[in-house]
């Protein structure tokens, strides 16, 4: 048996909706976090619900990129390919590495399965395959003699292929098996038979790899060097939602979500609905538009109003946004991208949105978005988020999409000394004028106080007429109103004062070409970095945070280098924005396929460019 100590390794797990193979990965990927070694995951579900089994439409996959090196994306393409049938071959086979190793579970590629996968003959003997391992594995039938005699039903045993699949990975790998038994232990505590099923089936696997005497090779990935604290491994979902909670636990406030369930955003209400020993409160709005309403209804009581969705949620929530807008009161708005317009591809990724966040409101109506970069990085920002929204008293829209919402990677804990204080607007006696509160009294930097009703001489009015400066009164004059959009344009422009300036990520302050990532584009094009800058190419790479405002020395930094390519997951939405802003002309690279980039896409585009 040849050992193998590698730097990284990356593994698609693909099957049927119903063979568990997200339950597969995200075992694999907390095995893998537990042992101290860096990863990116990007999980990748079927669009339809219940799609036909057995049908390419139906393949759900999973991906994992773990390595002993600093691991920024989840990888390309694969080293190895589980496919638990003919379906998820057809989709997937694309993405294996020259010589890379296929498993196949043989029951999945028979002539039932190829006919709905409409394969005229087995994928695996096709000629795109002469340059890879293939091992084909009856891994339903091993599974059923490992549960002979255990008196579970045929669909209870069929149920338990996946953990077999499991166990020979982590043999593959050096896994240790211990972290997932004591999983299902936990996980079925009350069916203690199905348990020690999938223990068993689990356990069967981890030994077939020296068993059956096929495999020749095992593989060994070391843990990463990390800075010392405590880690776990985190999806951008539960990140978002832990963020949240430790805002509104900084700002001293009781955190209120209120939200509809929408795909991919919907375990950012389910994740914050368990946090409720920490004053969280949440609401299963029956639409959209309730959903933010409440939330705006909770912030005007003195909570830190929050509320999710996707796409065609943000849509609904339009008028109310301009509401918030007019109250000038906190709330945080979180749009989980996928693929659109209208229902468009609910499971996939993309950054369609962002010209929905800038402009998707009647009037003029400016609100502050910023975006999630990674998993963990969608804790900060929608920490960063709340502490806007508290101390300019504005709407803020935090943009994340579906890769990193649904992706994982390991994250430190911070301590709370290492977060940013966030300062609330109480009221104070310099708005009362005349006996009479000003609500609309401002600040330097153009923010009003917060008047929590039910404080004695500080009532005021709302709602969405517009208001007159300084008394809040509905107003119907037209200097008022010019005045009033010009005093909300300010405030929201002057948040630029108080967020970081840009900075360069990796590469030269100038020079020929400065890549501008944000949102999720940040970790394929960290990768493609490492690799460009490795063969001494002329590139820098910059990403954005804060997309508005801009940091102040946006407009300075890019105007030191000769080309600006800007890759997104749209059709070229920030690149029009940069154009309009400040009068370059930035290079749109635009991928509008469901998946993030690929490291080739972007080495392959500077390229060309240089």
């Amino acid at each position: 048996m040849k050992e193998h100590n590698i730097d990284k390794a990356t593994i698609l797990f693909a099957g049927d909706s119903g063979d568990g193979m997200q339950l597969t990965g995200g075992q694999f990927s907390n095995t893998t976090a537990h042992q101290g070694t860096d990863l990116s995951t990007f999980p990748d579900f079927p669009a339809e619900i219940r799609a036909p089994r057995g049908t390419v439409a139906g393949v759900s996959g999973f991906q994992i990129n773990f390595g002993s090196v600093d691991i920024h994306s989840p990888g390309d393409l694969c080293d190895v390919l589980v496919a638990m049938n003919a379906a998820a071959l057809v989709k997937n086979g694309s993405k294996l590495k020259k010589n890379g190793i296929l498993i196949a579970n043989t029951s999945g590629f028979d002539s039932k399965n190829l006919k709905l996968a409409k394969c005229e003959e087995n994928p695996i003997h096709d000629a795109a395959y002469k340059d890879k391992q293939i091992f084909e594995i009856d891994v339903t039938k091993l599974t059923k003699e490992a549960l002979k005699g255990s008196g579970l039903s045929s669909k209870e045993v069929e149920r338990s292929k996946n953990m077999f699949v499991l166990g020979f990975i982590y043999w593959l790998y050096n896994r240790e098996i211990s972290y997932s038994i004591e999983f299902l232990e936990h996980k079925f505590a009350n069916k203690p038979e199905i348990a020690k099923a999938n223990i068993t089936v689990l356990k069967a696997g981890y030994h077939y790899g020296d068993t059956n005497g096929v495999f020749t090779e095992r593989f060994t990935v070391s843990p990463a060097k990390m800075d010392a604290g405590l880690y776990r491994n985190i999806t951008g979902n539960h990140a978002t939602a832990i963020g949240l909670v430790a805002a509104s636990k900084k700002a001293n406030l009781d955190l209120f979500y209120g939200g509809y369930p929408i795909t991919p955003a919907s375990d950012v209400l389910h994740y914050l609905s368990s946090y409720k020993n920490y004053g969280v409160k949440t609401f299963q709005a029956e639409d959209e538009i309730a959903g933010i309403a409440s939330a705006i209804g909770a912030s005007y009581g003195g909570n830190l109003g929050t509320t999710a969705t996707s796409g065609p949620g943000m849509a609904l929530k339009g008028e109310a946004l301009g509401l918030a807008l007019m109250l000038e009161i906190p709330l945080v708005i979180v749009n989980v991208q996928r693929g659109g317009p209208s229902t468009g591809l609910p499971t996939k990724t993309e950054q369609s949105d962002l010209n929905q966040a800038l402009y998707g409101r009647n009037g003029d109506a400016p609100i502050p978005v910023i975006a999630a970069k990674s998993p963990s990085d969608c804790f900060y920002m929608a920490y960063e988020a709340s502490r806007i929204a508290l101390e300019h008293m504005t709407p803020v829209i935090l943009l994340t999409d579906g890769f990193i919402a649904n992706g994982s990677e390991p994250w430190k804990f911070p301590k709370e000394d290492d977060l940013g204080e966030i300062e609330v607007k109480g009221v104070s006696e310099e708005s009362i004028v005349n006996g009479q509160h000003q609500p609309y009294l401002r600040d330097e930097n153009l923010v009003r106080e917060w008047a929590i009703p039910g404080t004695k001489g500080y009532e005021n009015r709302v709602g969405g007429l517009e208001k007159e400066d300084k008394t809040g009164n509905v107003s119907y004059n037209g200097e008022n109103h010019q005045v009033m959009t010009k005093i909300r344009a300010e405030k929201v422009a002057k948040i630029a004062d108080f967020i970081p300036e840009q900075t360069i990520d990796n590469g030269k302050e100038s020079g020929k070409v400065l890549i501008m990532s944000w949102g999720s584009t940040y970790g394929s094009i960290k990768t493609a970095m490492e690799e460009m800058l490795a063969e001494g190419m002329d590139v820098s790479h910059t990403h954005l945070q804060y997309i508005f405002p801009f940091p102040k020395n946006l407009g300075d930094l890019l105007s030191k280098y000769d080309k600006i390519l800007v890759p997104e997951l749209n059709n070229g939405q920030l690149v029009n924005v940069l154009r309009s802003t400040f009068a370059i002309d930035a290079i749109p690279f635009n991928k509008i396929k469901g998946v993030p980039f690929y490291t080739n896409e972007i080495v392959n585009k500077v390229r060309e460019l240089l």
